[in-house]
């Protein structure tokens, strides 16, 4: 297996995304929000997109949903440095809805590149835009969450979003489980 250099790996990705144009979303964004974390992670989470605050910052996962996803990652004994965590879309859709397809598929190959530098033993798919784009189905996210998929060499757990979190707290109690089922295989998979 030849030895990459996932930071210089994601560095050369960014400077291919540019200051991007390929779809109209760039008309209203402030910032491209790329990715952020340790390149070298063992568990990547990828959201849908940028939101407002995600948007204002250049980073994602930074409001509301972001402090609680900290949270998660912190409750599985990890820090968010030791994590990488990226979105399908890197420019935030107007009024926070949802991805369209031909948004998402111009992003893809940013996402899957990024995906393949880092080679996360686990991939967390927050949401259902989120898991529809990294394992290329159609299926709700209450009919793959708490499931393991292969994906290119990696293990990937579709979960609830933080966001629907905040409007659903009582199942937390369910991502919690599919956390619990992540940090496994992390632990088998320990050097």
């Amino acid at each position: 297996m030849p030895t990459v250099d996932s930071a210089a790996a994601l560095k050369v990705i960014r400077e291919e995304l540019g200051e991007c144009t390929r779809c109209r979303l760039h008309e209203g964004r402030t910032h491209i929000v790329f990715g952020v974390g340790n390149p070298h992670a063992r568990l990547m989470f990828v959201g849908e997109a940028p939101g407002q605050d995600e948007d204002e910052q250049g980073l994602p996962f930074v409001g509301r949903a972001g402090q609680l996803l900290t949270k998660m990652i912190e409750s599985m004994g990890l820090k968010r440095e030791d994590v990488y965590i990226a979105n399908v879309l890197k420019c935030r859709p107007p009024g926070n809805r949802p991805p369209k397809p031909d948004e998402a598929a111009t992003c893809e190959p940013f996402l899957r590149k990024q995906i393949a530098s880092i080679n996360p033993v686990v991939l967390c798919a927050l949401g259902s835009s989120a898991a529809q784009a990294v394992l290329r189905r159609e299926d709700k996210i209450s009919a793959m969450r708490g499931k393991f998929f292969q994906i290119d060499g990696v293990t990937v757990m579709p979960t609830y979003h933080p966001a629907y979190l905040l409007r659903s707290p009582s199942e937390k109690k369910t991502v919690w489980e599919d956390l619990q089922k992540i940090m496994a295989v992390l632990r088998k998979t320990e050097k």
